[in-house]
Order: C-alpha cells, then sequence, then structure tokens
C-alpha cells in the first residue's frame, strides 16, 4: 500500500523506504506506511488532545468559536496536505508534521512562550519547537520499548523548523542541518508556510469576531482589501460573516495557488532530482516576491492591531505573570510539583527543565487552577 502512494511521488519527495528511519527499530507497518503511523501516534498522544485547551490568540474560555492550538494545528494540516498533492510531494509527512509542529507550545501562546524563555535563560532557555521535538522524543510515555513516540527522523526534522545552534550542536543528526546551513525535505519547508498562511488568515477571522479588528481597519491591507472588493463585485448584497468568510476563503486560495506556482518554478530552476538535492539547494518553497510583500505587510498588521490591542495585552500580562510564579515556585520548592517532576538532589538545571517541561505541558485553564490552588488563600 505504502509503495502504490509513493509510486506516484516526485523524484524529490520524502519516501519511508530511503528514510534515515526511526531511533529504535520497529517491525514495519502491515497496513499503512511510515508516515501514516507517526500521523497517528501524533493524534493518539496525550501532548495532541491537549492543544484544545491552548491559546491561539484568544484563550479557550473567551469563545466557544475562536481558533485553540488544536483546531489551529488540524487547519495547517489540511492546508499542507492540499499543497503537497498538487506539487506530488509526500501528503503523509507533510500531515504528521503539521500536526505535531505546536504540540510543545506552552498555555497563552506567545505570553507564555516568551515568559517560560526568560525564567530559562539562566538553564538553556525555552523553544517551543524544541520543545516540540522534546514531546515526541521523550515526554510521551506510551510505549513499552522507549520513551517518546519514536518518530520517523523526516517527521522529527520538520518539527524543529526553528533552533538556536547551541542546542543544534546538541541534538545529533536532527539539528546537523542548522549547523551545516543545509535545508529540511520540501514537506518540512512546505508545513513551515501552511502553518503561515493558516495562522495570518485565520487570526483575521478571529479578530474580526472577536470586534478588536473592523472590515475598515482592514481595507489598509491589500490582500484583504482586494479581495474583499471582489467578493462585493460578484455579490453585491452580501455581508456580514458571509462576505467575510467569503474574502479569507478567497484570501487562502490566492496564497496557496502562488506558492504552488512559484516552489513549481523554484524546483525546475534548482534541477533537484532526489532528497539529497534538495538538502544541499536554497530554500525551494515560497511565495513570489509580490504575494511574500502583501503577506508580510497583512503580518505587521497583524501584529500592531491585534497581537498587540490593549485587550490581547491585559491577557498577555496575565499569562507572563501565571507562567513566571508558577515557575519561580515550582523551582523553588520542587516537592510541589508531582513525583515524576522532581529530580531530587541539587541539579538545579534538570530541575528547572523538568519545571520548564510541566508548565509547558498544561493547558490554559489548568494553568490558571494550578496558580490559584498555589496562590489564593482562600483555596485548597
Amino acid at each position: 500500500m505504502s509503495d502504490q502512494f509513493e509510486a506516484r511521488l516526485a523524484p524529490y519527495a520524502a519516501r519511508s523506504g530511503m528514510s534515515i528511519g526511526r531511533s529504535f527499530a520497529e517491525p514495519p507497518p502491515e497496513t499503512r506506511g511510515e508516515f501514516q503511523r507517526d500521523r497517528d501516534r501524533i493524534i493518539h498522544s496525550t501532548a495532541f488532545r491537549r492543544l484544545e485547551y491552548k491559546t491561539q490568540v484568544f484563550v479557550n474560555h473567551e469563545g466557544d468559536l475562536f481558533r485553540t492550538r488544536l483546531t489551529h494545528s488540524i487547519e495547517v494540516a489540511q492546508i499542507a496536505r492540499s499543497l503537497a498533492r498538487s506539487l506530488q510531494l509526500n501528503e503523509d509527512l507533510v500531515e504528521a508534521i503539521s500536526l505535531a509542529h505546536d504540540l510543545g507550545h506552552t498555555p497563552f501562546g506567545h505570553a507564555g512562550q516568551d515568559a517560560l524563555n526568560a525564567c530559562m535563560k539562566d538553564y538553556g532557555g525555552f523553544e517551543h519547537n524544541l520543545q516540540s521535538l522534546r514531546v515526541v522524543d521523550a515526554l510521551e510515555q506510551r510505549y513499552g520499548a522507549f520513551d517518546g513516540l519514536n518518530l520517523m527522523f523526516e517527521t522529527r526534522e520538520g518539527i524543529l523548523k526553528h533552533c538556536s545552534l547551541p542546542n543544534a550542536q546538541q541534538l545529533g543528526a536532527v539539528g546537523q542541518r542548522f549547523v551545516d546551513k543545509k535545508q529540511p525535505s520540501l514537506e518540512a519547508q512546505l508545513a513551515n508556510l501552511a502553518d503561515e498562511i493558516a495562522y495570518n488568515n485565520h487570526d483575521i477571522d478571529d479578530g474580526l469576531r472577536s470586534g478588536l479588528l473592523t472590515v475598515e481597519q482592514l481595507q489598509e491591507v491589500r490582500l484583504y482589501a482586494r479581495h474583499g472588493a471582489e467578493v462585493q463585485r460578484q455579490f453585491p448584497e452580501i455581508s456580514g460573516r458571509r462576505a467575510i468568510n467569503e474574502t479569507v476563503r478567497r484570501m487562502i486560495n490566492a496564497l496557496v495557488t502562488d506558492l504552488i506556482v512559484t516552489s513549481r518554478a523554484h524546483i525546475a530552476a534548482a534541477g533537484v532530482q532526489s532528497i539529497d538535492d534538495v538538502r544541499n539547494a536554497p530554500p525551494l518553497i515560497g511565495f513570489s516576491d509580490a504575494m511574500r510583500a502583501e503577506a508580510q505587510e497583512l503580518k505587521r498588521f497583524l501584529r500592531k492591531n491585534l497581537y498587540q490591542h490593549y485587550q490581547v495585552n491585559r491577557m498577555t500580562s496575565k499569562a507572563r505573570r501565571i507562567v513566571t510564579d508558577l515557575f519561580g515556585i515550582f523551582l523553588s520548592g520542587p516537592q510541589l510539583l508531582p513525583p515524576d517532576y522532581q529530580v531530587g538532589g541539587d541539579d538545579v538545571p534538570e530541575q528547572a527543565r523538568k519545571v520548564a517541561d510541566y508548565i509547558a505541558g498544561m493547558t490554559d485553564r489548568y494553568a490558571m487552577r494550578e496558580y490559584r490552588r498555589l496562590f489564593a488563600v482562600d483555596e485548597i
């Protein structure tokens, strides 16, 4: 079954039969491919279920219809699979990477990550991509033969889309490309940009739904204004949510189409014929210069008008305090932690890393509950 599927792939796509493989040898699956197995392990993991209650932009309890890390990851996987099919890349690998890329994210989105990184500055810092890899390599405990999920090298490589050089130097083969300044598979490059397409456009949707953004403000963003005008010309009577949904849908389609056309041209110009050629080439998955400029304009708009909105800042301020205070009390009193997170002895850096693991694994509401238990005098 896997061989028939992979026979349809481009010569430079990732193939399980040519993979670097797993850290721990396992018999091959009988009814699915190796990357399908990775995807299934990710979906069944505890860390994946926790994404349902982790912030994308808006904290989960602020509204039932806002994106969470879970719904965002599913949307990334959908976009990535569509892109992979058009480019004859490995859809199963792209889906596995997309579903796993945020497994290590903290509660409260980027505010939680920044706070935890500040807490860990004397102990190696905190990078959510590195934490996602740590989740699948070590923290998940589902199998008797090994810690983690024992994923294929190419899946792990795609999860680690960013990594500082000092950390990369400690990761062995999966971090070596950052040292050698080489590229990951096209599937990994594609999943990274599918993530960008998903969060830029869906954050518009959530921002408008929340009332923190207005359609009038978005008229200054060329990508939105152009497609919004097209929608009004084609459907003069359309308004409200239907007009917004139609506009965002067209924006996503424009970005996806541009990425496919541009990436095909890059791949053809580079003349790559194998995944090794891909690793030695410059990045090949990307937007045209014009579309990249419009996407960057959209990102700047969202940063200024949504991510730095005073109401969002109020929540991120609370998030920083919750994460910082939890880290401080757990590091100074490890006996407050569950036994699995207590190191024992005087290894402060190792204990700090365990505290970071514990906090990063929390959902938003669990972190708030732990904060009340530890700091509110009326909680028991």
